[in-house]
């Protein structure tokens, strides 16, 4: 597949400080490594998108925004469909943005902005109002709390198989001596190499995944009582308490503001 339509329409040198592009994108999509010369704020309503940027694997779940400055090489892929925003942002208006890859926390009020023009289908914003909405997201952008990568993955083919089989079932309840087993290596290769590729614990991991999974469910209405039995949890107050231990915040607030700050380990 080639780089969308919409994509190769922006230019450098349009007279837009950024542009609105909201599509669905069906199961098996890949697009090969290219470069733009603006930059990119990507976020998926549902699903999961995969991107290897600067040779660097990275996750975009539902909730949190990719950020992808200018002139970075990357790709993506996804394996399942994907309902998908991304914002183009003319490259003078970076500077004050990271200039590294990294995935950044998205308010309530940023998003209420996209889906106003998604709504609308405002994909440059050309009014004097919407011109102003296009400002504040720019300015919601930079301040927004960012980090390296939140569910961090990895290049290395058997423990990504691994972890692609644990992203198709959060709610998995077996141990990681089953999971290594299954992969053919020990629990403590399988600890080690989750350590040293993803910077993470393999427990700290999966319990990340479980979070992004209920952001994603929160989002379709599902009930506290259904999220935590689908993602295994024995009680709903058992899954409330992890909820609120990473986000500060309980999971029925969370559904009612659209906001969370994660919290780092």
């Amino acid at each position: 597949m080639q780089i969308d339509d919409l994509q190769a329409r922006l230019s450098p040198e349009l007279p837009y400080p950024i542009a609105c592009h909201v599509r669905r994108y069906e199961a098996g999509i890949a697009i090969s490594e290219h470069q733009s010369p603006w930059g990119e704020l990507s976020f998926a309503l549902n699903g999961v998108m995969e991107y290897m940027i600067e040779g660097q694997p990275y996750l975009s779940p539902p909730q949190y925004g990719l950020w992808i400055p200018p002139d970075i090489p990357h790709k993506w892929t996804n394996r399942s469909e994907v309902h998908y925003v991304t914002l183009y942002l003319a490259k003078d208006i970076c500077a004050n943005i990271s200039a590294k890859p990294c995935t950044a926390t998205l308010s309530a009020l940023f998003r209420a902005i996209v889906n106003d023009f998604s709504m609308r289908d405002v994909i440059y914003p050309e009014t004097q109002e919407d011109l102003r909405l296009a400002q504040v997201l720019i300015d919601q952008l930079r301040l927004a709390p960012t980090y390296s990568s939140y569910l961090p993955w990895t290049g290395d083919a058997a423990l990504a198989s691994l972890l692609s089989q644990l992203q198709q079932n959060p709610g998995d309840k077996h141990s990681a001596s089953y999971w290594a087993e299954k992969f053919g290596m020990t629990e403590r290769t399988l600890l080690r190499h989750c350590q040293k590729l993803l910077g993470v614990s393999f427990n700290e991991w999966r319990q990340r995944l479980k979070l992004v999974s209920a952001m994603s469910l929160l989002d379709e209405g599902w009930s506290v009582q259904h999220i935590s039995a689908e993602l295994g949890y024995s009680t709903p107050s058992a899954f409330i308490s992890m909820f609120q231990r990473l986000t500060g915040m309980s999971p029925e607030r969370m559904r009612k503001t659209g906001y969370m700050e994660i919290r780092q380990p």
